[in-house]
């Protein structure tokens, strides 16, 4: 089936990625001594998934299945996530849902500067329509430009798990950034008066966790045992519970050991939560990815790959140990001929034949640049009059799809991927805490205002006022203190 004039001519090409200088890299060995308090390994039981699929959104073809009939559930049932020791854990499977039309951003650029943020509007009742009639396309001319993040490239001289995104150190893209005039044993001080006596200021521990770097909570973490002689981790843990604690829990862990602790919980236990390992494996940058194989080694004592294999199979597994590998190509500049011939080689070991060529998409999508996978796009598009999204949910389905998918998306638009994400985590009956947690604590530092632009763009509606609407309490006060509402 074609699309009427679709897709639009001419994309410009992506400027360097990352900028020249804008490398970081981690503080001397032993400088923040990761602290102990950190969940032991234990299994726990997961819920059982409870029936009925994704919301229907328009775009790609229900047949073929993306996710699997059955789908996850929308939220969590209550008490019956695998436990963070002495409290609810990160445990329900993501929701998500057909991924509709995605919005591209006509010039994404992954270097620094400061964002320009889209005014609502484009996409009326929050979808994209899947065909241009009469040729009209609707994106990307209602897409306003947008700067997108510089992901962090970390020197891996030395593995530190506190160490800031190199993101932050531009302070442009998350909506956390370091508190100026910091002073960790003040604050040690104000969580340590908040926690004592009868009852909990939960006020003062949200005050100061939500305008702190993580490297700051890092130092405060280090400065509370210090000064008392107790884990902080152990004192929050002991004053909070449900959605507040896991929150909080999330924010004192260091980036490469939240996303490390995130796979291993996703694996634990009876059941996979699939969209966890889709979600930071097929989003990472390599660097990020060679950092999260090395902690999880560290912390756990496991080999990630082993992990990936004993949970996962066919295709979708080797696509998940192609990702972690941490190999795929950084180089900025795009190689048109390349895309020209990728795109053919994928019509070929797909819509050009009759099955499907696997391995010739997991070579591509698993090796090429997100630059170059976005000029493949284009090639494709141009070529056999198909969208290269759509073509994968008619030749996929299951998690194998969801996870080509997901690295399409990022080449295409990666904050736009998030968005969605954390739209189908809220959307509907219940809420999908852990996703909605992992999401805005991961990128709060990295690209969350690109995020939350992106958000109002695709559904009419703030990110602030949709977190608001499905959460309460501390809780509720807490992410909207990080999201920046």
């Amino acid at each position: 089936m074609s699309y009427p004039g679709y897709p639009p001519t001419g994309y410009p090409p992506f400027p360097g990625y990352p900028p020249a200088g804008q490398e970081s890299s981690f503080p001397p060995p032993g400088q923040y001594p990761y602290p102990s308090g950190f969940p032991p390994m234990g299994g726990g039981a997961y819920p059982p998934a409870p029936s009925g699929g994704y919301p229907g959104a328009g775009g790609f073809p229900a047949s073929g299945g993306y996710p699997a009939p059955g789908g996850y559930p929308g939220a969590p049932q209550p008490g019956g996530t695998p436990s963070y020791p002495g409290g609810q854990g990160y445990g329900a499977p993501p929701s998500s849902a057909s991924f509709s039309g995605y919005p591209q951003s006509p010039s994404q650029t992954y270097g620094g500067g400061p964002a320009q943020v889209p005014l609502p509007g484009g996409f009326p009742g929050g979808q994209i329509p899947s065909q241009y009639p009469g040729g009209q396309a609707p994106y990307p001319s209602q897409i306003n430009t947008e700067s997108f993040p510089s992901y962090p490239v970390f020197s891996p001289v030395s593995l530190d798990y506190s160490s800031e995104p190199a993101a932050m150190t531009q302070g442009t893209q998350g909506t956390i950034q370091p508190a100026a005039n910091f002073d960790a044993m003040r604050d040690a001080e104000i969580l340590r008066k908040a926690m004592k006596g009868f009852g909990t200021d939960e006020q003062a521990i949200v005050d100061v966790v939500a305008s702190r770097s993580n490297d700051q909570r890092q130092k405060i973490k280090a400065a509370f045992k210090t000064m008392y002689g107790k884990d902080l981790i152990k004192d929050l843990k002991s004053e909070l519970s449900g959605n507040m604690e896991e929150l909080i829990l999330a924010l004192f862990m260091p980036p490469t050991y939240y996303d490390a602790w995130s796979l291993r919980n996703a694996m634990q236990g009876a059941g996979t939560q699939e969209r966890v390992l889709i979600e930071i494996l097929c989003t990472r940058t390599n660097q990020e990815i060679r950092d999260i194989v090395r902690c999880y080694q560290t912390e756990f004592g496991r080999d990630l790959e082993k992990d990936i294999r004993s949970d996962t199979s066919g295709h979708f597994e080797r696509l998940l140990v192609s990702m972690c590998q941490g190999n795929r190509d950084e180089n900025q500049s795009v190689n048109h001929q390349m895309a020209q011939e990728d795109a053919q080689r994928l019509y070929q070991a797909g819509e050009g034949r009759l099955g499907t060529d696997e391995s010739c998409f997991n070579m591509i999508l698993a090796t090429r640049s997100f630059p170059q996978l976005k000029a493949t796009m284009e090639a494709y598009s141009r070529m056999s009059n198909r969208d290269l999204l759509s073509s994968v949910g008619r030749e996929f389905s299951g998690y194998v799809e969801s996870g080509l998918k997901t690295i399409l998306q990022c080449a295409l638009n990666r904050p736009a991927f998030f968005a969605e994400r954390l739209y189908y985590s809220m959307k509907g009956a219940g809420t999908d805490d852990s996703t909605l947690v992992r999401i805005v604590v991961s990128r709060s530092e990295i690209d969350l205002v690109q995020i939350k632009a992106m958000f109002t763009q695709m559904y009419q509606k703030t990110l602030g006022t949709m977190i608001a609407s499905d959460t309460s309490g501390d809780y509720r006060k807490l992410l909207l203190a990080i999201v920046g509402q």
